[in-house]
């Protein structure tokens, strides 16, 4: 097998403004410079003609393009615009009324990005490297589910509605014409403009071509900031199908023995989400934490545990607004079911107006903040009543993300302690195994 090349997602939207900064071809002729793409009449508007579509393609070995005015952090707390660079080959396409450009390019290149942008990387090789065979793993899991589903025809359904429930789970299937996209939906890819860091080049080049296996098949390798002590189960994130290599797992030294907490009963995981249990990722060390988290993350200071409060009319405004249903005055949030690290699969939301139940984490997430919850694992306190309703709502979490498979902080903490790269990632892959493939 050779190193494959791969399309990346950048933008979408109904002008894109550019910058060639060195030569590339393009129907016909050599261009470079600033450029500008509209959407016109269902395809794209570029120089005075329309097109259906538009690839530049590099001449020269170093060549970059320049993208203005990207969206990162896309309805997260830290969502902002910047110019970002890209090596490789750009491409413009229509889809649904607004124009998409992507990035092809090899795949090592893109992981030294992707590890560059997911984090800042300075922490130790060994985390570094674990890091680089879980996000090579997940592209190609990636890749060779959406050629199968490509294959088979199969429609894929994320959410299951009725009128009391409305289940819903966000995964990669959302994306039919590149690989992946660039932002945290996927994995945090930020062209070259972040892939600058010596220590990342050595981490995937000392990997180079290594995939977590388990028997036949490609690990789908999800990773996320910090479990809160005890990693998530696949199913309980994304479809009702269970993956062996990603159970549940305590985020602490083996040798310790420390106490597997049955975490879907309600007193056990409101007794964890109140204190503090000794883990991997429970660590207030800034040189570890500044290690991981880029600037914009580090905007984010509890993350093992964190209180957010609101008030009833913050709340009932805020439901409203992201679930597009008028509840009323909250009465309630009632957990329904809860996956393996404590995280809520199933909330019942009860209004004076309203009651429904939601799922999955993400859907939770989502709907109980502004951008998104820092994780679904929470306990819920009311406020005293006032007019018959509570005055407020107080929820106390553990973990940021979804908590499945590898936990970056944990990982890096285990970096620190000496444990070599496939410790790290046999402790958060149970079963599987490293194979080089190219």
């Amino acid at each position: 097998m050779k190193e494959p090349e791969i399309s990346v997602g950048i933008v979408n939207a109904q002008e894109i403004e550019f910058s060639l900064n060195m030569n590339y071809f393009a129907k016909g002729e050599i261009v470079r410079g600033e450029q500008k793409v509209t959407f016109s009449e269902g395809g794209i508007l570029w120089n005075g003609n329309l097109y259906k579509e538009l690839t530049f393609t590099p001449q020269e070995d170093y060549a970059s393009f320049s993208i203005y005015n990207v969206t990162i952090g896309i309805n997260f707390h830290w969502e902002r615009k910047e110019t970002q660079i890209f090596s490789g080959t750009l491409r413009l396409v229509v889809e649904e009324e607004k124009i998409t450009a992507i990035n092809i390019l090899p795949a090592e290149d893109y992981l030294i990005s992707v590890i560059s942008s997911e984090m800042r990387a300075t922490s130790s090789i060994e985390f570094l490297k674990a890091h680089a065979v879980v996000s090579r793993s997940w592209l190609f899991a990636q890749i060779e589910k959406r050629k199968s589903v490509k294959e088979s025809g199969d429609q894929f359904f994320s959410f299951c509605k009725t009128d009391t429930e409305y289940i819903r789970w966000y995964d990669r299937e959302d994306h039919t014409i590149f690989d992946v996209c660039a932002d945290d939906h996927c994995q945090r890819y930020q062209g070259i403009t972040k892939a600058n860091n010596q220590a990342v080049v050595e981490a995937v080049e000392a990997t180079r071509g290594q995939l977590l296996m388990y028997g036949r098949g490609i690990c789908d390798a999800r990773f996320s900031k910090c479990c809160g002590g005890v990693s998530e189960e696949f199913e309980n994130c994304w479809e009702n199908k269970h993956l062996p290599y990603l159970t549940s797992i305590r985020d602490a030294e083996e040798k310790e023995k420390l106490t597997y907490p049955d975490l879907t009963k309600e007193e056990v995981a409101e007794k964890w989400i109140r204190t503090s249990p000794e883990a991997f990722c429970n660590t207030d060390n800034t040189h570890i934490i500044t290690q991981i988290l880029n600037n914009y993350d580090q905007e984010t200071t509890d993350f093992y545990r964190w209180k957010v409060h609101y008030t009833q009319d913050e709340l009932s405004e805020l439901i409203r607004q992201r679930s597009k249903i008028d509840f009323g005055f909250i009465i309630d949030l009632i957990p329904i079911q809860r996956g393996k690290s404590g995280r809520i699969t199933k909330l019942k939301i009860i209004g004076s107006l309203h009651t429904l139940i939601i799922g999955k984490e993400l859907e939770i997430r989502r709907t109980l903040s502004p951008s998104h919850l820092f994780s679904s694992a929470f306990v819920v306190d009311k406020g005293p009543l006032k007019n018959g309703f509570p005055e407020s709502f107080t929820l106390t979490g553990a973990g940021w993300g979804h908590g499945v498979g590898l936990c970056q902080i944990g990982a890096a903490v285990m970096g620190e302690k000496g444990y070599k790269y496939d410790e790290i990632l046999l402790h958060y892959y149970k079963g599987a195994d490293i194979r080089k493939f190219y």
